[in-house]
């Protein structure tokens, strides 16, 4: 406990945190798309534990995350998964405007909220653990604190995606875009990114550009079935 009263341990907090804002805003764009096809009351549920397990997970993830991050090919894996994550969840948002009754169970949005976030927070974790500097309460502490935020953003996400639909598609274009930075950013690609330095922008355009096309191609081929 003594560790508390030094200026080290605040500052350290205060980095975690800080380093959680400016991280979180993809974080609370996920659960807003994952949560919002259920039941109100089954949002809020689901945004809490989604939200609560995804730090608990976060944790486990900084004790490995810059071995992780060495092993070829698992970042081309996530961002696949990612991609197929945001095509999913637009595809949520094309059965609902053709009035078919999709609501999602809690299970289902919880585990589509951890999935992501564990992928979406592979590299952003080497921050959190670096400003850690190996304390567990302070990363613990400091992860917790993020829940709120994350939940408050999460939140207003879901009450701005009932007023304006296109933020469903901008949210599943964001989520491609992470993805295409995930598989770019990969061990295996890393001689190819550094040949060719536009990749580093071209990915996540072509990720975003993907999930939002193929979306919107599903949601054209419904539209003559729904009009029968």
């Amino acid at each position: 406990m003594e560790s508390l009263q030094t200026a080290a341990f605040w500052i350290g907090l205060f980095e975690i945190v800080w380093i959680n804002i400016i991280l979180s805003g993809d974080n609370a764009v996920v659960i807003a798309l994952a949560a919002r096809t259920l039941p109100a009351a089954q949002q809020k549920k689901a945004i809490f534990w989604g939200s609560g397990a995804a730090v608990v997970l976060r944790v486990a993830l900084t004790m490995v995350a810059a071995k992780l991050l060495t092993l070829a090919y698992l970042q081309i894996v996530g961002g696949c998964l990612l991609l197929w994550i945001g095509l999913q969840l637009l595809r949520e948002e094309d059965e609902d405007d053709a009035a078919t009754p999709t609501h999602g169970n809690l299970l289902g949005a919880i585990r589509t909220i951890l999935v992501a976030d564990l992928v979406m927070s592979l590299d952003n974790v080497i921050g959190v653990a670096a400003a850690a500097q190996g304390n567990l309460v302070l990363l613990v502490l400091g992860l917790a604190l993020s829940i709120p935020l994350v939940i408050f953003g999460s939140s207003f996400m879901i009450r701005l995606m009932a007023r304006l639909p296109m933020i469903v598609v901008l949210g599943a274009g964001l989520i491609g875009w992470v993805g295409g930075e995930t598989i770019i950013s990969d061990t295996a690609l890393h001689d190819v990114a550094l040949a060719v330095p536009l990749l580093h922008y071209l990915a996540p355009a072509l990720g975003a550009a993907f999930v939002v096309g193929v979306g919107k191609l599903w949601q054209h081929k419904a539209q003559p079935a729904t009009g029968a």
